[in-house]
C-alpha cells in the first residue's frame, strides 16, 4: 500500500487544546511533501471548540498555500440526538464537515451511539465520520457501517486513536477495518494531529489497513482528485482552484 500523502484531520491552536498554527500546519506539510490538509478544528460546543467566527471566517485562508492545498473544514461534535454543532452561517463555506463524538457528549450505551450515528447520516451534511473505535462511545459497528455505505459517507480510520488518545481502542478499530473491508465503505484517513509533527503521520494505522484488507481504491487520500471527488459527490461545490492546481 502506498504512502499517503493527503491528511484529512488535523488542528490548530483554534482548538486551545492543539498546539500549532496554521501557518506552522502548512510549512510542515511543505517541507515534508504533503500536497493537501483539511484544517478541521473541533465545533463549538466542546469546551475548548473553536469559536463559530472561525468556521466562516476560513474563507481568509488561500486555497493554496505555499504549495500545499488547504480544505476549510470542521470537526463537530455529535449530540445524544446525532444533530452536529456546525455553525449554519458557516456551512455554505465549508469544504468537508467531520464528526465524531467528544468529552462534551455524555457517552450512553451502545444502541443509543448507533442510533445517534444513523440520524446523523440522514441529515446528510457530515462527510466523514471520526474515530468511531473509541471505546467511550461503542456502536453496531456493521449496522453503522452498511448505514454509512448507503448514505456515502466516508469513516475515519484515525492514526492517534490509542497513540495519543482514546487508549483502548486498537480493537475497536481493528474490527472496523475488517467490517469495512468487507462492506467496501469510502474510507479516510487522518492523524488528528494536534500538533505540526504528527500531520499525515499514517505509520501506526498501515497494519489495520492491511489485515482489515482495505483496499487503496476505498481511501479518498489516495489522490487530490479522489479526494475532490468525494467531496462533490457530496454536494459540495467544485474547488476550480484546486482542480487547476492539481490539474484534475
Amino acid at each position: 500500500m502506498q504512502d499517503f500523502n493527503i491528511d484529512l484531520h488535523t488542528h490548530t491552536l483554534s482548538s486551545d487544546h492543539a498546539y500549532s498554527t496554521i501557518v506552522e500546519n502548512i510549512h510542515y506539510a511543505r517541507e515534508h511533501h504533503i500536497s493537501m490538509i483539511a484544517c478541521t478544528d473541533h465545533g463549538p460546543d466542546l469546551e475548548d471548540g473553536a469559536h463559530p467566527w472561525h468556521f466562516h471566517n476560513l474563507k481568509v485562508v488561500p486555497r493554496v498555500c505555499e504549495g500545499v492545498a488547504v480544505l476549510r473544514g470542521i470537526e463537530a461534535n455529535i449530540r445524544n440526538d446525532g444533530s452536529v454543532d456546525v455553525p449554519l452561517r458557516a456551512l455554505p463555506m465549508l469544504d468537508i464537515i467531520l464528526a465524531g463524538f467528544h468529552p462534551c457528549t455524555a457517552p450512553m450505551d451502545i444502541e443509543r451511539h448507533t442510533l445517534a450515528y444513523k440520524k446523523l447520516m440522514d441529515d446528510a451534511r457530515v462527510d466523514v465520520i471520526t474515530h468511531p473505535g473509541d471505546v467511550r462511545y461503542p456502536c453496531c459497528y456493521e449496522e453503522m457501517l452498511l448505514y454509512a455505505k448507503e448514505h456515502h459517507v466516508a469513516i475515519e480510520i484515525n492514526s492517534s486513536s490509542d497513540i495519543n488518545t482514546r487508549m483502548g481502542s486498537t480493537q475497536n478499530c481493528k474490527e472496523i477495518a475488517r467490517l469495512a473491508g468487507k462492506i467496501g465503505n469510502i474510507i479516510s484517513l487522518g492523524s488528528d494531529a494536534h500538533i505540526c509533527y504528527y500531520i499525515a503521520n499514517f505509520e501506526s494505522i498501515k497494519e489495520i489497513l492491511k489485515e482489515g484488507n482495505i483496499k487503496e481504491e476505498q481511501i479518498i487520500n489516495r489522490s487530490p482528485k479522489a479526494v475532490l471527488d468525494f467531496l462533490e459527490s457530496r454536494g459540495h461545490k467544485r474547488i476550480e482552484e484546486l482542480r487547476s492546481f492539481f490539474k484534475c
